[in-house]
């Protein structure tokens, strides 16, 4: 008996909060995630000192692929002395993370007004993405 799988497909919308880019992922982020996402994070870091803030918290599924997109974005952020910030709010991305040796990297926020505070705070600066665990809502 075959099994029949369906794909929740990638998409996203950005809009503006103050000087903070909020760019909000929605479906499964993998391979077959569409080009023009990478595109777009790559135009959003390439200005100086990018500050961004990514929302995963309706994504329902990320694999490798996905994490690399995400670590290509934060990296780009940070060459220009900049900060790319992660909304997720439920444990499972986390667990991925420390499983890929990347909960280090990442600042990671369970509310998107967390991470758009800590952004607003600190927008010159760039995150040393190890979590603090006196900030409110950081893990």
């Amino acid at each position: 008996m075959a099994e029949t799988f369906t794909r929740s497909a990638c998409r996203h919308t950005e809009r503006a909060v103050g000087g903070t880019t909020v760019v909000q992922l929605y479906g499964e982020i993998d391979f077959f995630t569409p080009p023009p996402l990478a595109e777009r994070l790559d135009e959003l870091t390439a200005v100086s000192r990018p500050g961004l803030v990514v929302d995963l918290r309706a994504v329902s599924f990320i694999d490798c692929a996905g994490l690399r997109l995400l670590c290509q974005a934060r990296t780009r952020a940070a060459e220009r002395h900049g900060r790319l910030l992660l909304v997720a709010d439920g444990g499972q991305f986390r667990r991925l993370l420390r499983a890929a040796g990347l909960d280090r990297v990442f600042e990671i926020y369970d509310r998107l007004p967390e991470a758009l505070a800590a952004l607003t705070a600190r927008p010159g600066t760039l995150g040393t993405g190890r979590p603090d665990q006196s900030e409110s809502g950081r893990r």
